[in-house]
């Protein structure tokens, strides 16, 4: 009976994609935007936080065959720009086959896919697409790339939640909504989101595992599935730095020298992947009255040059349901005031030109 079963199971799906064009999911037409890493059977896997692809077609279906080791939740945009509001919500718990898109004309479309879910919870794997017509060249990534490296306000932890004081649900994480996301729409950049929730420069939340913090971290190519050190892909415009909480947390702190040590060895690898001439700003986190003093005191004993500190101020978003989502995380409406006090820094170090609805920030 179960090889019967399996037997069926195998001419459904050779009779689902009977007659569709193919495409592995390293193929030149799919676009990427985030670190990622392509096996020998053309998958291409990755675990970071908003991770995004996009794969452009002439037809009426588009199937996507993938690898989940944990459930993976994605956004997904139809013919639309990535926004804060997303077209529809994907769940992923396992390896499967997948319809992404359906309709009865044939006509052009243009699919994207964000990893909403951090590393922690699960990497994925693009294995192939299937369209009924033909795929064409994804849309040319955006000119400009930000990389931010955070924890876990960069990875949008709780951001979707109602209430402050309530649990986090991994389906409730969205990058989409944070002020990295933001920040790139306003500028028309990419983000690569380098973030991992409890993690610090020195010290994890509650002193866990301190040897895994995001120094460490931002070396690899992944986040959680592998420790394989990262070879760079990309060379980004910006790289923005939002760490320190976690350091900070349960009413403790690193000692000074070990602090600096770690922000210059995290400054350094920057440099050492994007070139020495690489702008970075250095977010400063309200959590710690001497979150500022750190900040500024690393920076200068860095030595090195073309760095800016942002110190977000306490009273920046309010510390309620207006502004909070899970666990006193902000929230989308936290996110935006977080990002109205950085675009001005970035528009004037990198020359970039707020636009005239700059402070709708969306």
């Amino acid at each position: 009976m179960k090889r019967t079963t399996l037997i069926a199971a195998a001419l459904l799906l050779a009779c689902t994609i009977c007659g569709a064009e193919t495409i592995k999911g390293s193929d030149s037409k799919i676009s990427y935007i985030g670190r990622t890493e392509v096996q020998e059977d053309g998958s291409v896997w990755f675990d970071w936080s908003a991770t995004t692809f996009r794969v452009a077609f002439k037809g009426k279906t588009l199937k996507l065959a993938c690898a989940a080791n944990k459930p993976a939740y994605f956004n997904i945009w139809i013919d639309s720009e990535q926004g804060p509001i997303e077209d529809k919500v994907l769940k992923i718990t396992s390896d499967t086959l997948i319809t992404l898109f359906t309709a009865k004309k044939a006509a052009d479309h243009v699919i994207i896919l964000q990893k909403r879910n951090e590393g922690e919870y699960g990497a994925f794997a693009v294995q192939n697409l299937y369209t009924d017509g033909q795929f064409k060249q994804a849309p040319e990534p955006k000119k400009r790339l930000i990389e931010f490296i955070g924890d876990s306000y960069t990875c949008g932890y709780g951001i979707e939640a109602l209430h402050h004081d309530g649990p986090f649900v991994v389906a409730e994480e969205n990058p989409a909504r944070t002020y990295a996301d933001i920040l790139g729409r306003l500028f028309e950049a990419e983000t690569v989101h380098i973030s991992h929730s409890g993690r610090g420069v020195v010290r994890n939340y509650g002193d866990y595992d301190k040897t895994q913090n995001m120094v460490v971290r931002y070396a690899q190519t992944f986040d959680e599935l592998k420790t394989d050190p990262w070879t760079p892909t990309y060379k980004p415009d910006l790289v923005v730095i939002y760490l320190g909480t976690n350091d900070f947390s349960e009413g403790k702190q690193p000692a000074l020298w070990l602090w600096c040590q770690g922000y210059k060895a995290l400054l350094e690898k920057v440099r050492e992947f994007h070139g020495p001439n690489v702008p970075i700003i250095c977010m400063a986190s309200p959590c710690d009255e001497l979150m500022d003093d750190y900040v500024y005191e690393a920076v200068e004993r860095s030595g090195l040059s073309n760095i800016q500190v942002v110190p977000i101020m306490k009273g920046t978003f309010r510390y309620d349901d207006s502004d909070l989502g899970a666990a006193w995380h902000p929230n989308f409406s936290g996110n935006r005031k977080i990002a109205s006090v950085v675009a001005p820094f970035i528009s004037s170090l990198m020359d970039w030109d707020l636009p005239l609805n700059a402070y709708e920030f969306k």
